[in-house]
This record gives C-alpha cells, structure tokens and sequence, in this order.
C-alpha cells in the first residue's frame, strides 16, 4: 500500500522539448500530468501502451494513425497500443494521460 501524494510534491520531468509531466505509477498502469507550452510538438510514435489522453486546459492538435483531431478543453481521445500518434500544443496545455500497462520508461 502506498501514501497519498499532493500532485505538486511530485517531481516535474522535461520528456521532451515543452513537455513537463508528473508520473503516478501503479504496478498495471501510470497516470501523467502534463504541462505542454504552446507550439510544442509530440513526434508521430508509437509504444505497446492503451493511453487514455484527457484535454483538461487548452487546445491540442493529435494524429492518429493518419487522421488528424483539433481536441479542446474536456475532449478525451482513445489511443489503441501499438498505434501510431503524436501532435502540437495549439496554446499552453494541461493534459492528462492514462497509461496501461504502467509506463516503466517514465520511472526516471
């Protein structure tokens, strides 16, 4: 069993130019908190992961597997494991991602 922990006193992780997340970890799964600054960009990729992206602030433009999604505030966007995705922060973002199963390669 594990503690509560404030989202604040969790570390802020650079991933990627403009992309600072926050990572919880379970043993099946991980949640990110990201703060992405405007005209940041994810690069098309792929990982074995289900990601479960919710847009709580902001306006991010997403490709998935070739199509591409204008997602605002409160959209939500399923990303099937192994397909290919990436996209550009329109404005400053706060995004939140689900992750399963847990995202070891965030465990830095």
């Amino acid at each position: 069993m594990t503690k509560p922990s404030a989202l604040q006193d969790i570390p802020i992780k650079n991933t990627i130019a403009g992309h600072y997340g926050r990572f919880v970890h379970g043993d099946k799964s991980t949640l990110a908190f990201w703060e992405i600054t405007a005209g940041s960009v994810s690069p098309i990729h792929q990982h074995p992961h289900e990601q479960i992206t919710y847009i709580a602030e902001g306006t991010f433009e997403m490709e998935l597997d070739g199509r591409k999604y204008v997602l605002q505030q409160h959209d939500t966007l399923v990303i099937p494991p192994n397909t290919l995705h990436g996209g550009r922060a329109v404005v400053d973002c706060k995004i939140i991602d689900s992750f399963s199963p847990a995202r070891d390669d965030y465990r830095f």
